[in-house]
């Protein structure tokens, strides 16, 4: 068993603070008029963030006097402090890091009311609690800090919440947040969008019928093989010329896209490292499909309205596939059966299963439909 010396020092001292406040912090002792500042967290990874922002309008209705404070992670802040719906964004630096000092920051903003989307433990709830808020409630609320929050009677798990997006809008109703017709969103920046045209054009994509490979994930687990990315890009070019391929991904990724694109050649670009994170939505939005595991560029991808192709094997696309628009997108779902292997794992025997042909015929009928529904919103 891990020792935690920090989260059993913070557990104890929070402990004692909450046994001697005596604010009342009931939900229906709020008064959603009255609350003048709203911290809203979502501090993991970019597809974490991007489906929280599905909650940002219908919090933005539920507290029409507030200012809304976003604390997202501090990759994401160039790309997310452009959301008209928060007033301002403070960046998460992981973990312990910079911990005390991002309280002083959001202590200075004197929130009322946290609402936490999506944010890790032992962090998440204890900086809600040392902001200053009053009321706080996350879902699931299954952690040893759940003493503080408002929603602490009721404990719900991942597998009582259905849908990351949906988990995201339950947390929003709690606060009595209307959240029909809810939607992810991101923002229409001008520079990002000038900055994708410039390096379509710089790569001799400019005017292309686009295909995306998104080819790497947050684990093995998720990631579709090299070589079927490979082949599966030779074969929509010998079969469709006019394509351009794109391939996306993070900056230290560069190296592995690469040798894909080598080993696809043609009309072929690697994006990362290419083009900053701001801009990646206005690249997405400009691809005619894209070919993704459980990512948060497939995230990107539905927000913005691009159609997918998205590939599953462990992660189960009921809880993170595509959340909006179906009849844009298609899954192919080739389940695990060991339930040893997690999420979050080196295992890719179960993804790479899923055969190149099956994939590329996903992609031809997405290539052969014209986009249907609306496009995700701005925020």
């Amino acid at each position: 068993m891990r020792l935690r010396p920090l989260e059993s020092l913070v557990y104890w001292t929070l402990r004692l603070a909450k046994g001697l406040d005596r604010r009342d912090d009931r939900l229906d002792a709020l008064d959603p008029a009255a609350v003048r500042c709203v911290l809203v967290i979502s501090s993991t990874a970019l597809g974490d963030t991007v489906l929280s922002s599905a909650a940002l309008a219908p919090l933005r209705r539920r507290f029409p006097q507030a200012r809304l404070v976003g604390l997202v992670h501090g990759r994401y802040l160039d790309l997310f402090s452009h959301c008209l719906e928060l007033d301002r964004v403070v960046p998460y630096h992981g973990g312990w890091r910079r911990f005390l000092s991002t309280v002083c920051v959001l202590r200075r903003e004197r929130p009322e009311v946290a609402c936490i989307l999506h944010g890790n433990e032992p962090q998440a709830t204890p900086l809600a609690y040392l902001a200053g808020a009053r009321w706080i409630a996350k879902l699931p609320n299954t952690s040893r800090f759940r003493f503080l929050l408002a929603n602490r009677d009721k404990v719900l798990g991942w597998s009582q919440l259905g849908h990351g997006m949906e988990q995201r809008l339950a947390v929003a109703r709690l606060f009595g947040a209307d959240t029909a017709g809810a939607r992810m969103a991101l923002p229409r920046i001008p520079a990002a969008a000038r900055e994708a045209e410039d390096f379509l054009g710089h790569v001799g994509l400019a005017g292309r019928c686009l295909v995306g490979l998104q080819c790497s994930a947050s684990s093995r687990s998720r990631m579709w093989p090299a070589a079927a990315f490979a082949a599966l890009g030779r074969q929509l070019q010998e079969r469709h010329p006019e394509l351009g391929i794109v391939l996306t991904g993070a900056p230290d990724e560069v190296l592995y896209l690469q040798g894909i694109a080598r080993d696809m050649g043609g009309a072929v670009a690697v994006a990362a490292g290419g083009l900053s994170l701001t801009a990646l939505p206005e690249l997405v939005r400009r691809l005619a499909v894209l070919v993704s595991g459980d990512t948060g560029t497939m995230h990107v991808a539905v927000a913005v309205g691009t159609p997918v192709v998205g590939l599953f094997a462990v992660s189960h696309p009921a809880a993170s596939g595509p959340a909006q628009d179906p009849e844009r997108h298609q899954v192919i779902h080739y389940p695990c059966p060991d339930p040893r292997v997690r999420t979050k794992s080196d295992d890719s025997t179960w993804i790479a299963l899923i055969p190149v042909e099956e994939v590329l015929s996903a992609v031809e009928r997405r290539l052969g439909s014209p986009a249907q529904g609306v496009e995700g919103g701005q925020v």
